[in-house]
């Protein structure tokens, strides 16, 4: 089963993470961040990820905190849930198009971390959701998974579709990247032997 469970507190955020890798899509997520919420559920469903997402944040602060720890959580656990990773794709790339916005996601499995977060975004909010806070997420989220992630948005005009395009080719290139592949079921796809540095 590559299943995870991580938790993690500290004196600005409480946050609970469970995750199915070979799942079925299905989310229960709460950050106390309407629009948070929505990039996770749509993470889940199209990486076919199970998520159990709690997170408890100083909310009256500001929404970094939270963001970031979530970013944090989730990428532990899924690093967790890959266990020696044996069999995995570990390669994924992706052209996600959201109406007017086209993004690109590449990633590589390797447990070298590396992000490069090419994305403007037009304004300083979607709602109530600082637009920066989604680089915050994707670093957080990069460097605990152990990925080497590109991100860049090609083009588009409307912030809530740019953003929207990331999560959703991130989930996307997380769907191919972590599946088994049955002809390598037990072969950790690395000439070294090894993934995670």
């Amino acid at each position: 089963m590559r299943t995870a469970t991580v938790k993690r507190t500290t004196k600005e955020t409480d946050v609970e993470v469970a995750v199915d890798l070979d799942g079925t899509g299905k989310a229960s997520v709460d950050t106390g961040i309407g629009f948070l919420d929505h990039m996770l559920d749509l993470l889940a469903r199209h990486s076919r990820i199970d998520m159990t997402i709690r997170a408890k944040g100083d909310l009256h602060i500001d929404q970094h905190h939270t963001a970031e720890d979530v970013g944090i959580t989730l990428g532990q656990a899924v690093r967790k849930a890959l266990g020696d990773m044996k069999g995995i794709g570990r390669y994924a790339d992706v052209h996600l198009p959201m109406d007017e916005t086209l993004t690109r996601v590449a990633l590589d499995i390797s447990g070298r971390p590396f992000l490069v977060f090419r994305v403007a975004f037009a304004r300083g909010k979607i709602g109530t959701f600082d637009t920066e806070l989604v680089r915050e997420w994707f670093q957080a989220f990069a460097m605990n998974a152990g990925l080497t992630l590109h991100v860049e948005t090609l083009y588009g005009d409307n912030d809530h579709h740019i953003s929207e395009s990331c999560f959703k080719g991130l989930a996307r290139a997380l769907r191919t990247a972590v599946a088994i592949d049955p002809r390598t079921r037990d072969e950790i796809p690395s000439t070294k032997g090894s993934l995670g540095g």
